[in-house]
C-alpha cells in the first residue's frame, strides 16, 4: 500500500529545545491515526513540519508522494491548532471561498456549504458573521472549511478541543465518515480517551521522541497487565476465597470492584471460571489497559531510565574525581 505521510530521520529543534528527535513515521493511504501525548511533547511541531508550516532540522518529509506537501495542497485538509475565520466575512461566504481557493467549483460550492451547515446544525447562521458565532460553532465552521472539498488527506490538530460532548460526538462522527469516504486522516490529542473511540493505530509521541507506533489492538495486548475486574453480587466479595484461587498474585478493592492480578502463564479464561466458583459475581471481565494507563507506564518508565542515566553519570564523575585525586 503506498504511504500518505512519510517522515525519515525527521529533527526538529528550537534553540537548544528539541522539539522532535530522530521521527522516523509511515501512514499508509487510508489509515487511520491518532497522534497522542501530552501538551508540548512534539505532536504539532510534527504536523506543521507535515504541512510544511515548519521545515525539519535534518530528515525527509514526504506528503502524497511529493517532498513537500504544498505540491499536494488541494489534496489536503487541514484543521490547526489555533482556531481562525475571517471574522467580518459572513459564514457562507468564508466557506464558499475557502471552498474555491481548494478547487470546488464555485457553481457548486453554494449548495455544498448549505448542505454542511445542515449537518452540523448550523443552517440558521449562514448570513452571519464569522464573529457572531460561539467560539464552539467557529470551530464547526473551520471543521467544514477543511473538508468541504473533499480532501484525500485530513490533519486534525487536537480538533475536539473545547467542545462540549454533543459536539465532540458530532464531530468524532463526522471525522469517521470522513475515513470511509477513504481520506487518510491524522488527528493529534492528549485526551487519551479521544484516541481510544476513533483511531485504528497510535503514534504516542513522548519529549520529542516516538515510543509507540502501532494498531490500538496490538498496544494494549503489549502492554497487558493480566488482570481482571470483579464485580461482586452482595456488597463485598470473599476476598480469602479470590486470594486462594490459583494463579492469582494480588487482590484489591478499586471503585466498587476488585482488581484480581494474574501470575505469568495463567490462562486468564480458566482464572475468570475459577473465580467465578469461587465468589459470587456480578460482573466479572478481563481488564483492558486504557491508553492513558498506558502513557503513564511509558513516562514511569522513562523517569526510571533518566535517574538510572543521571546516576551513571554521577558515579562516573565521582569515579574520575577519585582517579585524579590520586
Amino acid at each position: 500500500m503506498a504511504a500518505a505521510i512519510e517522515l525519515r530521520g525527521v529533527r526538529k529543534t528550537f534553540g537548544a529545545k528539541v522539539a522532535v528527535d530522530s521521527l522516523d513515521l509511515t501512514v499508509p493511504e487510508g489509515g487511520l491515526y491518532g497522534f497522542i501525548g501530552p501538551n508540548g511533547a512534539g505532536k504539532t511541531t510534527t504536523i506543521r513540519m507535515i504541512m510544511s508550516i515548519l521545515f525539519s532540522d535534518e530528515g525527509e518529509v514526504q506528503v502524497l508522494g511529493h517532498g513537500s506537501a504544498l505540491d499536494a495542497k488541494d489534496r489536503i485538509g487541514y484543521l490547526p491548532e489555533e482556531r481562525g475565520v475571517y471574522k467580518k466575512m459572513k459564514v457562507w461566504e468564508f466557506l464558499r471561498f475557502m471552498a474555491v481557493l481548494k478547487g470546488v467549483d464555485g457553481s457548486q460550492a453554494r449548495g455544498l456549504v448549505k448542505g454542511w451547515l445542515e449537518k452540523v446544525g448550523l443552517g440558521e447562521v449562514e448570513q452571519k458573521k464569522c464573529e457572531e458565532l460561539s467560539k464552539g460553532m467557529q470551530q464547526k465552521i473551520q471543521f467544514i472549511a477543511a473538508v468541504i472539498h473533499k480532501p484525500d488527506l485530513l490533519i486534525l490538530d487536537e480538533p475536539f478541543s473545547g467542545l462540549d460532548p454533543v459536539n465532540m460526538r458530532l464531530l468524532r462522527d463526522l471525522v469517521l465518515e470522513e475515513h470511509g469516504r477513504g481520506a487518510t486522516v491524522i488527528f493529534s490529542t492528549h485526551v487519551m480517551v479521544q484516541a481510544e473511540q476513533i483511531c485504528e493505530n497510535v503514534v504516542m509521541i513522548h519529549e520529542g521522541r516516538k515510543r509507540l507506533d502501532d494498531t490500538l489492538g496490538d498496544v494494549r495486548r503489549r502492554f497487558d497487565p493480566r488482570t481482571i475486574r470483579f464485580e461482586p453480587l452482595g456488597d463485598a466479595a470473599d476476598v480469602p476465597a479470590l486470594k486462594a484461587v490459583q494463579g492469582v498474585t494480588g487482590v484489591r478493592l478499586e471503585n466498587g470492584a476488585y482488581e484480581i492480578a494474574l501470575g505469568e502463564g495463567v490462562s486468564p479464561a480458566d482464572a475468570i471460571a475459577r473465580l467465578a466458583a469461587a465468589s459470587p459475581a456480578s460482573g466479572i471481565e478481563l481488564h483492558r489497559p486504557s491508553l492513558e494507563d498506558i502513557f503513564i507506564a511509558i513516562v514511569q518508565e522513562d523517569a526510571a531510565d533518566a535517574e538510572a542515566a543521571e546516576q551513571l553519570r554521577a558515579s562516573v564523575r565521582a569515579g574520575a574525581a577519585l582517579g585524579g585525586a590520586r
